[in-house]
């Protein structure tokens, strides 16, 4: 069994994982960046390691200032949480490359499901019938209000890396999307290091079933 966990995250997730691992007796570590220095995770964990300055590009979304504080702190696994580097495939190759376990999917389920654009173009490939959208790289505002009129309104414009409600903006019409479209790209980057956009229809009133 494990002897120390570290949580690449924050939060609720975080101290949910601590609290598991206190009950298994495996040691924890967190991390934290410093507009997180005083929150429970921090306080909670059996050690903490400052990760850089409250931007997430700058703290949790560096793999390399993870992978030093488990290092550092002797953890033998690492546990992503959500969101952050919890789909990223470079992220759980690292871990493994560095003789850390990964607590998650293995590489090739990350890379096939993490990258929402692929993963629609993975499930349309396999016959799954799939939300009516454009699946390519979107160039510009002038490209992405093209192709919103092309789909019909309204559309939903998603960061193919987001999660967790992040990301998402919703668009009534074209000046929706030259007000929307740009500043989804800049969420994209700033939550998940990836300003990649598709676009897609709108379904109202759904029945939504997650799995």
């Amino acid at each position: 069994m494990f002897k120390k966990i570290l949580v690449a995250n924050r939060g609720e997730i975080a101290c949910r994982v601590f609290r598991t691992a206190k009950k298994m007796g495996i040691a924890t570590v967190a991390v934290y960046s410093d507009a997180d220095a005083r929150s429970p995770h921090v306080l909670m964990a059996d050690e903490a390691v400052r990760l850089g300055p409250a931007p997430a590009a700058d703290s949790y979304l560096k793999a390399e200032l993870i992978l030093l504080a488990a290092r550092e702190t002797g953890a033998d696994c690492i546990h992503p949480g959500y969101g952050f580097l919890s789909e990223r495939e470079s992220f759980a190759r690292a871990c493994t490359e560095a003789g850390i376990a990964f607590v998650g999917p293995p590489p090739n389920a990350i890379a096939a499901m993490g990258d929402k654009i692929e993963s629609k173009k993975l499930a349309k490939a396999a016959g799954v019938n799939v939300v009516p959208g454009y699946l390519g790289e979107i160039a510009d505002t002038d490209a992405a209000v093209r192709i919103a009129a092309e789909i019909g309104f309204p559309v939903m414009m998603k960061a193919s890396a987001g999660g967790g409600g992040k990301g998402m903006r919703l668009a009534w019409s074209e000046q929706d999307v030259r007000d929307g479209f740009e500043a989804t790209k800049r969420e994209g980057l700033a939550s998940f290091g990836d300003d990649r956009v598709f676009i897609e229809k709108f379904i109202e009133s759904p029945r939504h079933i997650e799995i």
